[in-house]
Formats: structure tokens, sequence, C-alpha cells
């Protein structure tokens, strides 16, 4: 499993799945953090990325569903960057046989 995290979201979230065996890397590793969603978006279908953001734009790209890349939509307030990576601890396991299991869109509230 490949994850790509978005601006909105920190660099940190990226370092925990990393941490967890997971392949992640946040868009400011890749000198992305000023690109468009569009270009993210096909620069993670085009790697087999699954898309890590806030924003909602990416709902609308996951649902046309236009293949290899998935959504990680968080759903959860402002909240601190340890909050974030404790809900990510929680779910982590199943989140990631959902995707294994060929979702397109999960929600993180």
């Amino acid at each position: 499993m490949k994850f790509l995290v978005d601006n909105q979201l920190p660099t940190a979230l990226a370092r925990f799945l990393s941490a967890e065996g997971l392949e992640a890397v946040h868009v400011r590793d890749l000198a992305m953090d000023e690109t468009s969603d569009h270009v993210i978006w096909a620069y993670a279908r085009s790697e087999g990325l699954t898309v890590i953001s806030k924003d909602d734009d990416f709902v609308y790209l996951a649902n046309m569903g236009s293949g290899n890349s998935a959504l990680v939509w968080v759903r959860l307030g402002n909240c601190r960057r340890e909050a974030l990576i404790d809900a990510f601890r929680k779910v982590l396991p199943g989140l990631v046989k959902t995707l294994e299991a060929g979702a397109s869109l999960v929600e993180i509230r």
C-alpha cells in the first residue's frame, strides 16, 4: 500500500505511515505542495498511490472512477497533529483492508 499525503495534512502523517511499514510520501517531499489537485491526482494514478486529503475536490476526482488510485478523505475537524495520528492509528488495519479490497473512497471521521 502506497500513500500520498496532501498539503493540508502534516508531513508527520506520512512519517507515521512509513513507521507502520507502509510506503508514504508527502506532497512537499515531491515539491508538489503548490501543485493543483488535478495534477496531484494524475500523479497518484500514474504511480498507483492512494491520496490522503481533507480537500473535497479529490472526492470528485475519486468518484470519476478513473482507475489506478483511491482516496482517504479525512473528515476530522481541525485537530492537533497527535490527535490526527491517533485517529489513523485506530483505523489503520481496517483502512488498509478496505483499500486492498478495492475501495476507491474511504472516509476517516
